[in-house]
C-alpha cells in the first residue's frame, strides 16, 4: 500500500472544504473516507448520525495514517447543522428526477468549488451507502453531483466516491493555482435556508402554493435561486420582497420587526 508520509493535520486554511458523511454506516468506509482526505490535505470531517463508532477499531484500521481526521471529526444530529457556515454546499447522488436537475459531474463541480473554497467555507455531501441522500437532505444543497458510472451497478463505495470528487477537487486547485479570482461572497446556507421559509410562508399566505404539497414548487424555486448563487445583498432584496407580500396580506408585524426577523 502507498501512504502518505504526512500524519498530522496540515491543510492550507485558505481553502474551506468540509466533507459531510449523512449516516454513515461502516466503519471500514468511514476509516477509509479519513484516509482518502488526508491524501488530498482535507481535514474537516463531519458526520450526520453515523450508525456505527467513527472510533471503532474498523475505521482505524482502515484509516492508516489520517487518525488524526478521524479522531478530529464533528459528530451532528441533522445534516442542516452540519452545513453551519457553509456558503455552498454540494450534494452527491446517482438518481434524476424533477428535483436532481443541473447534475454536474464531478471535473465540473470542482471548478465552481474550488474558487469559492478559497475564501469560503463550502461542504461535499455523501449520503447513505445503501440509499445515498434523500430529497429533503438534497433541498439544503445548492448544487448536485453525479459520478457517470455504468448502468450495470452505478452505486459507487462511499470511500471510493470521495476519493474521485477530492481528486477533481485536488486537480482544480492546481490548476486554479495562480490565477487572480474576483469572487463573489456568497449568502451562507442559513441564510439562504431562512430565506427559502420565509418565502414558503408568503406564498402559502397569498395561495400561490398548495398547503397540501408546497414543497413541490417551493423545490424549482430552490433550484432557480440556488444557480443564481446568491449573496447577502441578493437575499435582502428577495426577504424584502416577501416582506412586501406579508404587510400586503395583513401582517401585524411592523416593518421594524419585520427588519430584526430577517437580520
Amino acid at each position: 500500500m502507498i501512504e502518505t508520509d504526512n500524519a498530522e493535520l496540515k491543510t492550507e486554511e485558505t481553502f474551506q472544504l468540509a466533507v459531510v458523511l449523512v449516516e454513515p454506516q461502516g466503519g471500514l468506509n468511514i476509516g477509509s473516507a479519513c484516509r482518502a482526505m488526508l491524501n488530498f490535505g482535507i481535514t474537516d470531517l463531519r458526520l450526520v448520525n453515523p450508525q456505527v463508532d467513527h472510533l471503532s477499531h474498523d475505521a482505524r484500521l482502515m484509516a492508516v495514517k489520517a487518525a488524526t481526521v478521524l479522531e478530529s471529526a464533528q459528530v451532528f444530529t441533522s445534516l442542516e447543522d452540519a452545513l453551519a457556515g457553509c456558503v455552498q454546499s454540494f450534494g452527491t447522488t446517482r438518481r434524476f428526477g424533477r428535483y436532481r436537475e443541473g447534475l454536474l459531474h464531478p471535473s465540473e463541480a470542482a471548478n465552481d468549488l474550488v474558487p469559492v473554497a478559497l475564501k469560503d467555507p463550502v461542504a461535499l455531501v455523501f449520503g447513505r451507502e445503501d440509499r445515498g441522500l434523500f430529497t429533503s437532505e438534497l433541498d439544503l444543497c445548492q448544487h448536485f453531483i453525479t459520478i457517470p458510472t455504468n448502468e450495470m451497478l452505478p452505486s459507487m463505495n462511499l470511500a471510493q466516491a470521495v476519493s474521485l470528487c477530492l481528486y477533481e477537487v485536488s486537480k482544480a486547485r492546481g490548476e486554479l493555482a495562480g490565477r487572480v479570482d474576483k469572487h463573489k461572497k456568497f449568502a451562507s446556507s442559513e441564510k439562504l435556508e431562512s430565506m427559502y421559509q420565509h418565502m414558503r410562508q408568503s406564498l402559502l399566505d397569498i395561495g400561490y402554493l398548495d398547503p397540501q404539497n408546497p414543497d413541490h414548487i417551493l423545490r424549482s424555486f430552490r433550484r432557480i435561486f440556488n444557480r443564481s448563487k446568491l449573496n447577502d445583498r441578493e437575499v435582502r432584496i428577495l426577504r424584502g420582497l416577501f416582506n412586501q407580500i406579508d404587510l400586503a396580506m395583513g401582517n401585524k408585524l411592523s416593518r421594524k420587526s419585520l427588519r430584526e426577523r430577517d437580520e
